[in-house]
Parts: structure tokens; sequence; C-alpha cells
């Protein structure tokens, strides 16, 4: 079959598409699975975990209504799906029903529909910077302009939020949302403050914005005490709980494969998600629904989580010692409490993305920074992920990274040094004699 030429259709083109682009994590898919790669880049749960006999009683449980797990379902979800995602949300301290719950395929569908239903073009956004690259993405098709809010070891910083704002309003930029990830934040492992996260919500007040609370990683906490989510404030401290669009998941806490999210809005959004989401698929998949239903209904889901929490905690401290150990004095990072993620700040002279080839080539991926910011920040910070490699592997893995960063460090001092003494020399560097 001859190649097809797809570049000669750009004149078909929806504009939108010029916008979009694959995630770092996506396009770095084929190098992960070669053999013998230490993958820090993936953002993966380690599913192992889960066993083979834990699937095959799922599905022996649900072949007796195979009838139903094979046909069409309501677009807002199975009911006992929605059982379980309230027991999920009370487990973490945010109180919900089934009528302010919508099941997604995915979180990362949930970030499609939010988009389709606030965003026209040329509206702005506020996020995190750096954040989540899928979000970007999701966002990308309907064309915003995208305000990234600094961050440090705290969380988003609120008063720079402010000020980004006012700015945005003075120049008449209609501002829809603001989307964060307080928990264990994607890429940067950091956890947002209580005390921020109300701060966050009296500046959504002011300005009279939506916040959009994604919440991948609440539940896989190391150490600390749990922070309430921005939605449970709401309901319990403010008293009129909807400005709060909340997205959750089953990626973490279940299984990715199931491709189950959902959004708890209050009712006047969620349908229009529900019309949204009825021009994208239908209905999620009721297999999928089934299966998860089956599994926390039967099983002690909790312990699962906390065989989750345990593993990951391992991997977590065998990467952080090893970064303390071999990575050069002038590299810094985060020291994440949960989650699967660590965020390196390199030396503001390297370039994380043209440095990944020399880690691929000795066999070692990670995911450059530039691709979690809207507009080609991030340089010299890359994200390592520890939840789906063995510590020992993980320590190799981050010891060759850092033999890779130290070269290119000395690279940069044999450069300067050149060109000092060319300079001295009164020959300008680079020229022959």
């Amino acid at each position: 079959m001859p190649l097809v030429d797809l570049d000669r259709f750009d004149f078909l083109y929806a504009s939108r598409v010029r916008g979009m682009k694959t995630a770092a994590t996506r396009d770095l898919m084929a190098t992960l699975s070669r053999p013998g790669i230490i993958s820090l880049a993936g953002g993966f749960p380690d599913t192992r975990l889960f066993g083979e006999e834990a699937f095959r009683e799922i599905s022996r449980s649900i072949a007796a209504n195979a009838a139903q797990a094979l046909q069409y379902g309501p677009t807002g979800g199975l009911e006992a799906v929605k059982d379980v995602i309230v027991e999920v949300m009370a487990a973490e301290g945010t109180p919900a029903d089934q009528e302010s719950i919508f099941v997604t395929t995915g979180a990362q569908q949930g970030l499609d529909l939010v988009a389709k239903v606030f965003l026209d073009e040329g509206d702005g956004i506020l996020c995190e910077g750096p954040t989540y690259a899928g979000a970007l993405n999701a966002f990308a098709a309907y064309r915003p302009r995208i305000a990234h809010v600094p961050m440090d070891r705290a969380g988003m910083i609120p008063s720079a939020a402010r000020e980004t704002l006012k700015r945005a309003r003075k120049q008449g930029l209609s501002v829809k949302f603001i989307y964060t990830v307080p928990n264990f934040h994607n890429p940067a492992g950091v956890t947002m403050a209580a005390e921020r996260r109300r701060e966050l919500l009296e500046i959504a007040e002011e300005f009279d914005l939506v916040i959009v609370e994604d919440n991948p990683y609440g539940m896989l906490r190391f150490e600390g005490e749990p922070l309430p989510t921005l939605c449970a404030i709401e309901q319990q401290e403010v008293g009129h709980p909807d400005r709060v669009v909340y997205l959750g998941t089953f990626s973490k806490i279940f299984a990715p494969g199931v491709r189950l999210g959902w959004v708890h809005a209050q009712p006047g959004i969620l349908h229009k998600i529900n019309v949204g989401k009825q021009g994208a698929d239908l209905c999620s998949s009721n297999l999928s629904q089934m299966m998860l239903a089956s599994y926390f209904k039967e099983a002690d889901w909790r312990a699962y989580v906390r065989r989750q929490n345990s593993l990951y905690r391992e991997r977590r401290d065998a990467m952080l010692d090893a970064l303390a150990e071999f990575m050069p004095r002038e590299v810094h990072w985060t020291h994440p409490e949960g989650g699967l993620f660590v965020w390196v700040t390199l030396p503001s002279y390297l370039d994380a993305t043209a440095m990944l080839p020399r880690a691929i080539a000795r066999n070692v991926a990670y995911v450059p920074g530039e691709g979690f910011y809207a507009g080609g920040a991030g340089k010299n910070h890359m994200r390592l992920n520890f939840s789906f490699v063995e510590p020992e592997r993980i320590s190799r893995g981050i010891e060759i990274l850092a033999e890779v960063v130290r070269e290119r460090m000395e690279l940069r001092s044999d450069l300067e040094r050149g060109a000092r003494q060319g300079t001295r020399s009164g020959t300008p560097a680079g020229t022959d004699q």
C-alpha cells in the first residue's frame, strides 16, 4: 500500500488543528518499549500489583450479565459506578451524591468536555507553571490563551494568580476558569497548601470564575496528613457549592485500562457536559463500568491502594536517595509526599530536550520540562516518574542520567574556558589562525 502524503490536505484541515500537538510522553512510547530502557518518563501506575486472579474473578462476576456489559449505557454512567464514586470521594473527605456525578471515559475526556463547554477561541485559562501536559493538549483544540501562574513548594502562588487576572481584565481578556492539580502535582510533585486552596476559592469568587480541580493522585499519599479538596472546602466552608468542577479518575486507584473517570459539578454544568459527551462517544463502556463496580463491591479496594502506596513510597525514596547521591550540587528537585513524579531543575543553561537523545542512547528516558508549558518555557527542567520501575533500576537510571547531566555541564565549562582563553590571546574563539 503506497504511503499517503497527509500534508497535501493542509488546506482542508480545521484551523484548530494548528494549535494541537502530541504529548511528550505519548511521543516517547515507542522508545519506552525498547529492551533494556530504564523509563523514568511514563506516568504509569504499577498494575502488576492487581494480580491475575483478581482480574479473573471480576471477569467471572460480570459474565452472568454479559448482555448488559456488551450493550450501550446511559450517557452519564451506570448508577452502580456513581455509588462507587460517592464512596471514593467520601474516603477523601469530599461529600458527593449521584446527582452531582457524571462518568467520563477517563479524566482526560473530562478535561476535553470542560474545555468544550466553557471555551470560545481566544478565551483565557489560568494554570500552574508547569502544568499537566495532557490538559494543555485537551484545551489546545479550542484555541484558548493560557497564562501560567508561578508555583513553589506550596503550589500555585495566589497573589500571582490575582495579579495575572487583574492584567487580563485590563486587557479585555475573558478568563473562563482556573485549572489546578493541587495534590502531588503533575509534573511538579508538590501539594498546594490548605490556606492557598481557600485563597484560590476567594479569587474565583472575586473574579467570578470556575475552578477546575484535577485530582488523579489524591489518594496516593505516602506521608503527611491529607488536605481537604477545593471541592470539599467549597461545600463545607463556603456554603454554595457551584464554582468547583472536580475531576477524578480510576486510572490510579484501580486501572488505567478501564478508561473511567468522572466529573463532579453543579447540575447546570453537568447538563452541558452531558450534551458534549453525547456528541463525543454516546456513553462510556458498560463493560468497563461493570468490571469496576464488581471490583469495588467485592474486593477490598482500600487495601489495594495501601499496597500501591507502600510500593510507590519505596520507589520514591529510591529516587530521592539516588538523586542526592549522584546528581551535581547545582541540580535541585522536589520532595513529593505522594503521587508519581519528581520535578528536577537543572542549571539554567542546560536544555533537557536537547539532552534527551544522549540519555536515550544510554538507555534512560525522562520527559523534558518544556512540554508542560504552553509557551515553551521549562527547558532546564525534567519530569521523572518512580512508580513503574524497581528501586535498583531507578538508582541505576539516575546514576546514568547524572553522568549525562555532568557531561553537559563540563562541556559548557570547557566552551566558556575556551572563549576566555581566546579573548585573552586576542583571537576570537572558534576562528582558525
